[in-house]
């Protein structure tokens, strides 16, 4: 285990202080949990870039056939919000 001074502002830490007390935990615990869900995020995020990097349409393809849906399922899809009315 280790020490680091950290400096922020007070507004940051009113806001961490109050968030650890209605979580019950202390404000480094409260730090701790945020800088490992910052490093998992970004590091989960480059474990994926560098896999798609090494990636083909075709392996997808078969990752997908290995899943056992050939089609899509409706709902699935992504489509884009409707404009509001007027627009």
């Amino acid at each position: 285990m280790s020490n680091y001074a950290l400096r922020l502002p007070e507004s940051l830490k009113q806001a961490a202080k109050r968030i650890a007390a209605a979580d019950d935990t202390t404000m480094n615990q409260f730090f701790v949990v945020a800088i490992a869900e910052k490093i998992s995020a970004m590091e989960t995020a480059e474990f994926f870039k560098k896999r798609a990097a090494l990636s083909t349409p075709e392996a997808a393809n078969a990752a997908w056939g290995k899943v056992g849906v050939t089609s899509a399922i409706p709902g699935d899809a992504w489509e884009p919000p409707s404009p509001p009315h007027g627009q």
